[in-house]
């Protein structure tokens, strides 16, 4: 499912290697998430929109084809996916747009309520105005918000999403924030492309839910690889590796979620240039086994 590729930059996501998101979509396995470029967080304050799209174009300079969005990464007007289509429009033929619906925002701008099915059309379709294509390459179903997952059923909304793609309007589907019950759930409707749910190298949980994935080619795409949300990295306990590396905390965070399984695939976000080349720098570290054995592998 992996192939290693090469390239003369050492700061190039296509170090990586690539994996093909739903069989045939080849991404290079670091990629970028866009929720950060509105604001820093669902609270604001809102970010400069050229700064947005600053960072979009040097990402993709440094070889990201895989950016993974959402409906409600909005802020004050400031929407990560018109930053997208902004920043990168015409869309290269090898970028795959990923992006989330489910989630409904409050009047705080807080992703606090959940769509039913008969909304998840208007989210697809605000979607595919908003980065202006006729076609999601990959649409994730978000579950739960930031509930742990699992304890209800998906698979009416599951269900209307695959509709839609039975229509042609999404090439492939996504869940988000599921157990394992939840995923077999959604494929027996209809074929899951990808998992994205809470793991990094403090927050290995979905251990089990990985190597399923792994084993099936279903791509897992955490969230939160860096660390966000309520389970933060501890920085002391990868001090030795990070010195071993001459690395940051972030960069050892990705290279172990990339060594982790062939089927991770890395999306830190960022709304700084600064902290983008740290993150896509990440792709130049190979841990060996000693560093594995001190990150608790």
């Amino acid at each position: 499912m992996t192939k290693n590729t090469n390239t003369d930059s050492t700061t190039h996501a296509a170090l990586t290697g690539e994996f093909l998101l739903g069989g045939d979509l080849p991404v290079h396995r670091l990629g970028f998430g866009a929720m950060r470029l509105p604001t820093g967080t669902f609270q604001g304050p809102v970010r400069d929109p050229e700064t947005g799209v600053a960072v979009l174009r040097r990402a993709v300079e440094l070889g990201v084809n895989h950016i993974d969005t959402a409906w409600f990464y909005r802020r004050q007007g400031v929407v990560a996916n018109e930053l997208i289509r902004t920043a990168l429009a015409p869309y290269a033929d090898d970028l795959v747009i990923a992006t989330k619906v489910g989630p409904l925002l409050d009047s705080d701008g807080v992703p606090s309520g959940e769509a039913g099915p008969d909304e998840l059309r208007g989210l697809v379709e605000d979607n595919l105005r908003t980065l202006g294509v006729d076609r999601l390459d990959l649409v994730y179903l978000r579950v739960g918000g930031m509930n742990a997952p699992g304890g209800v059923s998906i698979a009416d909304r599951f269900a209307a999403l695959a509709e839609l793609r039975e229509e042609g309007l999404i090439r492939h589907l996504g869940v988000s924030n599921v157990d394992a019950a939840q995923l077999a759930e959604a494929r027996a409707i209809a074929p899951v492309a990808a998992v994205q749910n809470s793991f990094h190298v403090h927050d290995r949980g979905d251990a089990e839910l990985l190597a399923r994935c792994e084993k099936d080619g279903i791509a897992f795409v955490p969230f939160f690889p860096l660390g966000g949300g309520y389970r933060p990295i501890d920085a002391a306990a990868t001090a030795a590796v990070t010195a071993r590396h001459r690395a940051t905390t972030a960069q050892v965070a990705l290279a172990w979620l990339l060594a982790s399984s062939p089927a991770s695939l890395a999306i830190p976000g960022t709304g700084s240039l600064d902290h983008l080349e740290e993150n896509m720098a990440a792709a130049r570290i190979l841990l060996t086994t000693e560093d594995l054995a001190a990150l608790g592998d």
